[in-house]
């Protein structure tokens, strides 16, 4: 049973940095793809950054470019998002998912209904960006 667990959220001041971790268990690592997701109050849940099975391919949403690091460590089963430069509208409730063998930047572009089709969800992890 593919599980994944998010920590690492808190409240932060704008500019600042937090390093969120998403623990797997349950399935062949190498086989998944891993995505960040995040849902701010009131709007869709969106694509934040995607990191391949082996860690080769990782793909950003245009708002985190240059602030925002994906990496994946299979022997430690993590998955870990680096985000640095807060700000404010970075506010939301942060996921991980997993794909089975989901290219980066279509597992990223999922949203919607489309959402329901990823293998596993954590239960997420809320930042807050304020001063």
């Amino acid at each position: 049973q593919l599980q994944l667990v998010e920590s690492g959220g808190g409240l932060v001041q704008p500019g600042g940095s937090l390093r969120l971790s998403c623990a797997m268990s349950g399935f062949t690592l190498n086989n998944y793809a891993i995505g960040w997701f995040r849902q701010a109050p009131g709007k869709e849940r969106e694509g934040v950054s995607c990191i391949s099975g082996l860690g080769i391919s990782t793909n950003y949403a245009d708002s985190v470019k240059g602030r925002f690091t994906i990496s994946r460590d299979n022997a430690k089963k993590m998955v870990y998002l680096q985000m640095n430069s807060l700000k404010p509208e970075d506010t939301a409730v942060y996921y991980c998912a997993a794909g089975w063998r989901r290219t980066v930047q279509a597992m990223c572009g999922m949203d919607g209904d489309a959402l329901r089709a990823l293998d596993a969800w954590g239960q997420g992890t809320l930042v807050t960006v304020s001063s």
